[in-house]
């Protein structure tokens, strides 16, 4: 096993007593084999071929405890604003994960400190103006939002807390009120919602498994053992947890494809893509992937689009043979999060930084499968969404 030091634990060490038995789950995971990176980078970016529009794009500062808005366009990449969130004034709040409306009115954050429990908050798109919060479970992290803009999901993925079943939060977004905490699995990550919105995915990070949830009944139908020779797929909830030492996979990732018909999961700890048949409930293909591959996302065409947390890269393959089309280095350390805009023309990349670093977002040309601009964010850049595109501003 590759043992690193999380970006996180270290920058909240002096919060809780229960941080030594997060940095012990999070060996796996993340962040880079130095301290502290060369200097800062200066902002860089590609001009041969320019956007003819603005990108908007929020991304969560995790220990700057900041709502980003970036721009991207022809005049390159710069911060529109940022917006200070959470409930603690003296302590890091931990901004994990973002998701914005289907009719982009709304932008939703999952916090992930508070007393104790974490937050998801309703803020208006454009303004950041806060609208309400409510409370979650330990530690909430990604989250994804039905087409309906109705309901977001939020994984609590309890961090640092005890290596117990955690759940997914459903929080009704006109009424910012949780209706159900589904009881799934040891620290849930990644939640996706499959293109019908009939299923949601989520990795189980401390139990090697992929969790579906049914949105009808807002119950836990199947699971879906990850375990390198144990791979097995069963319905409803899982009733048991793995030993720590029997885990190969440790996902962190659930991404559906474009019609839902398979689901690939990122194992963290093995390097590989797992693409599981919705259909069958069986394994259709496992790939090498960068090592620590983290997060996933999909473009319009098909591709996927792989961050790797450890090896300071971004990959793109093509799911249906595993083949890689590119890997591109990024400018710093702990690579985290990927949202592609909808005309499928940029891939928008959070890396978190380490040490003293400001954070990251890293835009990705998906026509020549080059990176073409930077812009430094607040510390430990973390989820990241699409909001809107528009005409391109002086």
């Amino acid at each position: 096993m590759i043992v690193d030091v999380e970006n996180a634990s270290a920058r909240t060490s002096a919060r809780s007593g229960r941080v030594a038995i997060a940095a012990a789950c999070l060996l796996m995971l993340c962040a880079a084999p130095a301290l502290l990176s060369s200097g800062a980078f200066a902002a860089h970016q590609d001009t041969s071929k320019p956007p003819a529009q603005d990108y908007l794009v929020y991304v969560v500062c995790e220990s700057a405890d900041k709502v980003t808005l970036i721009r991207f366009g022809p005049k390159g990449a710069r911060i529109e604003r940022e917006t200070h969130i959470g409930l603690m004034p003296m302590d890091i709040n931990g901004p994990h994960g973002i998701a914005v409306s289907p009719d982009k009115q709304f932008v939703y954050v999952s916090v992930g400190h508070g007393r104790p429990e974490g937050t998801a908050w309703k803020l208006k798109a454009g303004t950041d103006e806060f609208v309400r919060y409510t409370l979650l479970g330990l530690f909430p992290a990604t989250m994804d939002i039905s087409q309906d803009g109705e309901f977001i999901y939020v994984a609590n993925a309890n961090f640092h807390g005890d290596m117990v079943p955690s759940s997914i939060s459903v929080v009704a977004t006109e009424e910012m009120a949780e209706v159900k905490r589904i009881k799934t699995c040891t620290m849930p990550h990644g939640s996706r919602l499959n293109p019908q919105g009939t299923k949601h995915y989520s990795a189980c990070m401390m139990d090697d498994m992929l969790a579906e949830i049914d949105t009808q009944n807002f119950e836990v139908s199947r699971h879906f053992m990850l375990t390198a020779g144990k791979e097995m797929g069963m319905k409803g909830a899982p009733d048991a947890q793995m030993k720590m030492s029997d885990l190969t996979c440790v996902p962190t990732w659930a991404q559906p494809n474009n019609d839902g018909s398979e689901v690939y999961v990122a194992c963290n700890k093995s390097n590989e893509i797992i693409a599981v048949d919705v259909a069958s409930w069986k394994v259709a293909r496992r790939f090498p992937a960068a090592n620590g591959v983290y997060n996933l996302a999909m473009t319009k065409d098909g591709r996927l689009i792989a961050t790797n947390k450890r090896s300071q890269s971004v990959s793109i393959f093509d799911p249906k043979t595993g083949k890689e089309f590119v890997r591109l280095p990024t400018k710093r350390k702990v690579v985290h999060g990927a949202v592609v805009s909808p005309d499928n023309r940029y891939a928008f990349i959070s890396v978190e930084g380490i040490g003293a670093d400001p954070g990251t977002v890293e835009v990705i040309d998906l026509d020549s499968l080059k990176t073409v601009a930077t812009v430094d964010v607040g510390q430990q850049a973390a989820g990241i969404d699409f909001w809107k595109m528009e005409p391109g501003k002086p």
